[in-house]
Formats: C-alpha cells, sequence, structure tokens
C-alpha cells in the first residue's frame, strides 16, 4: 500500500505533536469523549471567550453555539520541549457553517498544548470568529 503525503508527514511528527494532531481529529468529529483520552484528568481549556472547561464536552457545547458545523485545516505543528513539559502550537484555519448555514473559510486559528507524560494538561485556544462576527453583523468593516 502507499502511503499518501497526508500520512508521511503524520508519521514525522514528534509524539507529542501527534498527541494533539489526534485529540483535534477526535474534537472535529465531534467525539469529546475520545478527545478527552489524549487529556490528563486534571485538564485546563481556555478557550476563546475565556471561559474554563475541564473536558472536551464544554468546547463541543461552546461550538455548537456558535458555528453549524466547524472543522480545521491544519498548516503546521510546532514543538517546543523541556525538561517535564512539551509546548505544541497548532495553526491554520477554520472552515465551516454558521449558525444561518453561510459558509466560512480561512478563520485564521492558534492552539497552544501543554503536553506532560503523554497527555495534554493545558489548551489555550484563539481565532478569529468573533472579529467575523462582527463583520457580519456590520459593527465593524
Amino acid at each position: 500500500m502507499t502511503e499518501t503525503p497526508a500520512q508521511n508527514v503524520l508519521d514525522t511528527l514528534p509524539p507529542e505533536a501527534k498527541t494533539v494532531r489526534d485529540f483535534l481529529d477526535a474534537s472535529m468529529k465531534p467525539d469529546p469523549d475520545l478527545a478527552a483520552t489524549f487529556m490528563s484528568d486534571d485538564v485546563v481549556i481556555t478557550f476563546t471567550d475565556g471561559q474554563k472547561y475541564d473536558h472536551p464536552a464544554g468546547t463541543t457545547a461552546f461550538n455548537a453555539a456558535r458555528y453549524k458545523w466547524v472543522k480545521k485545516k491544519f498548516g503546521q505543528f510546532d514543538v517546543a520541549k523541556n525538561d517535564d513539559e512539551t509546548v505544541v502550537y497548532s495553526t491554520g484555519w477554520l472552515y465551516g457553517e454558521w449558525p444561518d448555514g453561510t459558509a466560512f473559510d480561512g478563520n485564521r486559528y492558534v492552539d497552544r498544548f501543554v503536553i506532560k507524560n503523554g497527555k495534554i494538561v493545558k489548551m489555550d485556544v484563539w481565532n478569529e470568529s468573533a472579529e467575523r462576527i462582527l463583520v457580519r453583523k456590520g459593527i465593524r468593516a
């Protein structure tokens, strides 16, 4: 069987970045229970609104209220290791539909993950959705 370029890229990711990628794939299904298997029991997730969650179900509910559906196009995974933890940044673009069914694409995101002992212990999420919502409502040009 011939590997696809996407498989080759996944094979070259450091293990911590692969954990993040697998978590993000589960999150986009969305399958918050599967996503939680990549996180520590005491994970802290800080989402775009500053709200803190302790399980991916919280972010799934937040996204369900904000989008009809949303997915990520991955750009890159940057990894920084130190003695007891690894920080992984995932950057790329969101695409999907707003609740009214209007499609969107090219919405930049950055997610920052802290990995300890193979599990995500902290996640911080930023994206441009709020700015795009302001433009759609005519509040901002």
